[in-house]
């Protein structure tokens, strides 16, 4: 019997969609591991493609099926990239999610593993084999391209590589190289330094310093050269005579970029927690290997971080790993800075926010095991952790979470399937959980841990509902109504901060001709064109299209073009008339594109270098400042017109959260909700800080409609170039699938998507709500085979379980 590797190829198709068996060279037996990356050539024309392997199996290689079998040609990897856990994980993901395995294997892993890259080796001790000390030929690094090698050499390379003789490291499009300072080491042992001291003279201090410096290191040593330089009377100069005379080798040494490099972090001590933290956290620390799950159910201010930590605290202690994510980029600096300050370099971040290279050294830390609690947005739930012993899920509420491309996944989902695998604790913390999730708690299925009071025994702030359709009777229309702005500028007199929150970026929400009503739009999506005056054009937020500010009508040439609704830079412009004393920072997607531009904004913020911060919905949650005495949320209609059943819960979730900003210290806050509809529930509720009433009362309206946490939902959209194709197809998916799912599935469509037309392309889609799993995935599965795209322009077909929007 022979023995072969099953291998996920890189291509993303149905058809391809299962392991293919690949014969390993003799040479190459005992090098091929489960995790690692390889060539191996596919199809009819032998095309060399990259693969995972995934298992192996012994096959009869005299078998006549067998005889035809292809064979590995080169290892990508001289170590895995993935391990047992995540390979499972990734086939149980790709049934889940309806999406193929190499896809959700890349989406694993790193963006150098999927790129164009150069990897090199090292040698990091002696090497004894004279054929690979020739391959090196006293090259301190060499490129390491699989197909120059040998199976054979490649087989040495690899035991080198377990026995810690060598090393290699990924180069992507000269980011992602390991960064690098100037180190030195001896190539002398102590007797052959002492005796080059003895031919030096009496005056030459400095080198006799040097020496004596060399003898202290150990064989291999390397000491960074600015280590030498700051610490020891020694000089650039001395190092040089010293490398001439052949005393040192001056050396590559290899140095993690810091994605906190540029925080002041101070060491903390864990706090003492009131009796409901405590409660909460004796609970966790009690599931401990089991795979239970947690609701954490916490006012805003309620001190969920401390429970967290101290929670990750008593994991450590136990020799285990854990995951903690967080919704936003933006909240990862300031949760970063908490974790590390507990857990100092044990502590590891994954974010979007990270360059290639910061992403590329936190991986491997992590993968190495010196990272022991990892803290990241959503892809973070992939991070190579072993032994992972606890996971939290702060703000779990959140829609970030969930994946919006394929593969379609939610993280929650994800970090469920590895607490599973672990036996670990899972908590799930949000003051206004998910209505799934409140659910599920209700049912037993997680166990519920509430905090309803804030730890420094602060009353919930006031809020106060503002009725716009009032303010628009008393005077020329304005985004800040009286009472809001009486309030910005009594905080301005007194020193205090302002956080404003408007749900929309840009200028204007849209340019129109007041002559002939014309509309300016994207020439590629069925939506109007949005002014951002900071780049003086108009674009589109859904494909990227831009085009200059029109000076006249494209319709009717009119000079009559006005603007309409508020955005993020309007309000700004309009907050520097009202209150010219006044410093703003404004933060939303267009001012926070440049690396770090969140952590920089943040910090300035609570150094108190602004007194009103004005941003998007990424500044309602998470942020934690104790000057911020009010909150305004300058339109609290903008979810609630949206059609989707998740739009109550959203503007309930949005208020409570931004509220929560305010008061969190000594001095006690207050909140203003502009609103036009002041008296639906989800507003006054979010009044109220209520949340227990409006769950009950959202509850009885998803009973009544049919829709999750009592049913089930899937979503197909269907798209072509072709309007009536995309249309028709859909109807034909829609009918085919009646005729196979259960009598009490509901379907709702085909409809045009709420935006019809994205980027020349016309979407259609359904809406599936069931009860019970059934034969559901079977068929959907099957639809997708049937559906197969056959070319980049011809109909496509995508299926979302469980998405978080229907527009």
């Amino acid at each position: 019997m022979e023995q072969v590797a099953n291998v996920i190829v890189d291509v993303p198709a149905m058809q391809t969609n299962q392991p293919y068996s690949y014969l390993i060279p003799a040479p190459l037996k005992h090098t091929v591991e489960l995790g690692m990356r390889v060539a191996v050539p596919f199809g009819r024309g032998n095309r060399m493609i990259q693969g995972f392997v995934v298992g192996f199996s012994e096959v009869d290689p005299t078998a006549q099926e067998n005889v035809q079998l292809k064979m590995i040609k080169a290892v990508l990897d001289l170590k895995p990239v993935l391990n047992q856990e995540l390979i499972s994980l990734s086939a149980w993901l790709a049934h889940q999610a309806y999406a193929f395995q190499i896809t959700v294997l890349q989406a694993m892993l790193p963006s150098m593993f999927r790129a164009k890259y150069k990897k090199y080796l090292r040698p990091i001790d002696e090497i004894n084999d004279p054929e690979i000390q020739q391959l090196f030929a006293g090259r301190e690094l060499i490129e390491y391209d699989e197909t120059q090698f040998t199976p054979e050499q490649v087989s040495k390379l690899t035991k080198l590589q377990r026995e810690g003789c060598l090393e290699f490291y990924y180069e992507v499009n000269n980011q992602a190289k390991a960064k690098t300072r100037l180190g030195i080491k001896s190539l002398l042992d102590f007797e052959q330094l002492e005796e080059a001291r003895s031919g030096l003279t009496k005056a030459a201090h400095k080198q006799s310093g040097l020496l004596s410096l060399l003898q202290t290191l150990a064989p291999e040593q390397v000491v960074a050269k600015e280590q030498i330089l700051a610490t020891y009377d020694i000089s650039e100069a001395v190092i040089t005579t010293g490398a001439k005379k052949g005393w040192l080798a001056k050396v590559p040494m290899e140095i993690y970029r810091d994605p906190m490099a540029n925080y002041d972090i101070k060491p903390s001590q864990a706090l003492t927690l009131q009796p409901d933290q405590q409660a909460a956290l004796t609970a966790i620390n009690d599931a401990a290997g089991q795979a239970e799950t947690f609701l954490l159910e916490g006012v805003t201010g309620s001190g969920k971080t401390e429970v967290y930590l101290q929670a990750m605290q008593h994991t450590l202690a136990q020799g285990r790993t854990a995951l903690m994510l967080v919704p936003e980029i933006a909240l990862t600096p300031q949760m970063m800075v908490r974790v590390r300050s507990r857990f100092g370099q044990q502590v590891a971040v994954l974010h979007s926010g990270l360059s290639v290279g910061e992403r590329y050294d936190e991986w491997r830390r992590i993968e190495r095991g010196e990272a022991k609690v990892v803290v990241g947005a959503r892809s973070a739930v992939f991070a190579p952790l072993d032994n992972i012993g606890l996971i939290i899920m702060d703000e779990e509420h959140e829609t970030t979470y969930k994946q919006e491309e394929n593969p379609r996944y939610h993280a929650r989902d994800v970090a469920m399937w590895r607490s599973q695998y672990y036996q670990a604790p899972i908590v799930l913390g949000s003051a206004t959980p998910s209505l799934e999730s409140r659910a599920r708690a209700q049912k037993g299925v997680y166990q519920l841990l509430r905090m309803p009071k804030r730890i420094n025994q602060q009353v919930m702030p006031a809020v106060e509902i503002v009725d716009m359709r009032e303010e628009i009777k008393k005077g020329p229309e304005s985004t800040f109504s009286e009472a809001l702005l009486t309030a910005l500028k009594a905080r301005l007199a007194r020193g205090e901060q302002s956080v404003l929150m408007l749900n929309r970026r840009g200028f204007s929400s849209f340019m129109m001709c007041r002559d002939c009503g014309y509309v300016l739009q994207c020439p590629n999506c069925d939506i109007g064109l949005t002014l951002h005056m900071d780049t003086h054009s108009m674009k589109c937020h859904y494909c990227g299209h831009e085009e200059g500010i029109p000076k006249m009508c494209p319709n009717c040439q009119s000079t009559a073009i006005r603007y309409y609704g508020t955005g993020t830079q309007k309000v700004e412009q309009e907050l520097h008339e009202l209150l010219p004393e006044a410093r703003i920072l404004r933060m939303d997607l267009d001012t926070t594109r440049k690396k770090g531009a969140h952590e920089n904004m943040l910090t300035a913020f609570g150094a108190h270098e602004a007194d009103i911060l004005l941003g998007t919905q990424m500044i309602a949650k998470g942020l934690d400042f104790p000057l911020v005495t009010l909150v305004g949320v300058l339109n609290a209609d903008t979810a609630l017109g949206l059609p989707d059943f998740h739009a109550a819960e959203r503007t309930f979730q949005l208020l409570t959260q931004v509220a929560g900003r305010a008061g969190r210290a000594e001095l006690p806050g207050e909140v203003y909700v502009q609103t036009y509809n002041p008296d639906h529930y989800a507003i006054q509720l979010a009044k109220a800080h209520d949340y227990e009433q409006f769950y009950q009362q959202e509850m009885q309206l998803r009973h009544l409609a049919k829709y999750p946490p009592y049913f089930f939902t899937i979503k197909l959209q269907g798209s072509d170039l072709d309007e009536r194709t995309a249309a028709q197809n859909m109807s034909q998916i829609g009918r085919w699938l009646k005729k196979r799912l259960p009598a009490d599935t509901i379907f709702l469509g085909p409809t045009p998507r709420s935006i019809a037309r994205i980027n020349q392309r016309y979407y259609y889609q359904i809406v599936i709500k069931y009860r019970h799993q059934n034969e559901l995935d079977q068929v959907l599965n099957e639809l997708l085979e049937r559906a197969q795209s056959v070319g980049r322009n011809a109909f496509q077909l995508s299926i979302d379980r469980e998405p978080v929007s229907f527009m």
